[in-house]
């Protein structure tokens, strides 16, 4: 079955930086576009970036500048590298498929920016 792991988070003071790290297993992954997706308390889930099986990246224009999607198929694995982070950046993370999420949603990592 699906597995989506997702690892990396903390607490960091603004300006800072993280890099979150999700492990998929029970799919396909070199050939699935991967997004990271975050959910602020009392907000719906968004898509933050996402990647293409040959690298070609989108970007949340709340993130541009600042974050960096990547990803490595032989250890099917998606990064993010988030850098220069704001109070409003604070959420849950999650990677998952895009454009069509898979129905299981890993436990996600938790983003806490201090201002």
């Amino acid at each position: 079955q699906v597995q989506l792991v997702e690892s990396g988070g903390g607490l960091v003071q603004a300006g800072g930086s993280l890099r979150l790290s999700c492990a998929a297993s029970g799919i396909i992954f070199s050939i699935n576009v991967m997004g990271w997706y975050r959910q602020a308390p009392g907000k719906q889930r968004d898509l933050v970036a996402y990647i293409t099986r040959d690298g070609y990246t989108n970007y949340a224009d709340s993130v541009k500048g600042r974050f960096t999607i990547s990803r490595d198929n032989a250890k099917n694995t998606v990064y993010l590298q988030m850098n220069s982070l704001k109070p409003e950046d604070t959420a849950v993370y999650y990677c998952n498929t895009w454009p069509s999420p898979r129905a299981y949603w890993g436990q996600g990592t938790q983003v806490t920016v201090s201002s």
